[in-house]
């Protein structure tokens, strides 16, 4: 595994590295020792599969406040996503900006995560298939959100978008009361 820094403090690109043959490949997605390095004390709780059957399909931006803020790591599993990380860390110098990728089945790339980002994507092929590794497990109450077309982070999605939830589409837009306070360590 491969770790590159990306222009948000702690976002971190993956890159996985594939070892070939005649039988076919095999990909280590998962290193505790080598993500210990970027995310200290890093401990999975939760692991999460999505399907998204429509090509457009946008989901996000979500996250968890206060001791149930979680960091994730995102792998597509099948087709391709258009992967989105808004930092939302209070005291952060590059609060309300944003990183994206695309992420794809064939792909060497998975995005770490960490707590205090909102998190979307969508879909740019029908039955896009995503794996998400938690830090901490879902707690209802104190999920949150971000409006996906908030004119001030003007993310530049790549698809018209398509099959969005009720309640993403009644999700808050930014402000400053849209923070992260974060008492987890991973």
């Amino acid at each position: 595994m491969k770790l590159h820094a990306t222009a948000l403090a702690g976002l971190i690109e993956i890159e996985t590295v594939p070892h070939s043959d005649a039988r076919g490949r095999f990909t280590r997605l998962y290193c505790e020792q080598t993500l210990h390095r970027v995310a200290p004390g890093l401990r999975v709780q939760q692991i999460n599969h999505s399907l998204s059957t429509e090509c457009g399909t946008l989901r996000g931006l979500h996250y968890q406040r206060g001791a149930a803020a979680d960091g994730k790591l995102v792998r597509c599993l099948r087709g391709r996503v258009f992967d989105v990380a808004v930092d939302l860390r209070p005291d952060s110098s590059t609060w309300g900006q944003w990183h994206a990728l695309e992420l794809c089945q064939d792909g060497p790339r998975q995005i770490w995560i960490p707590p205090g980002f909102a998190h979307g994507f969508q879909t740019l092929t029908e039955d896009a298939e995503l794996l998400y590794l938690h830090t901490t497990p879902h707690a209802p109450a104190h999920e949150a959100g971000i409006r996906y077309d908030d004119p001030r982070l003007d993310i530049a999605w790549p698809l018209p978008p398509r099959a969005l939830s009720a309640r993403d589409l009644n999700l808050p837009w930014l402000d400053q009361s849209a923070t992260i306070r974060c008492t987890t360590t991973a």
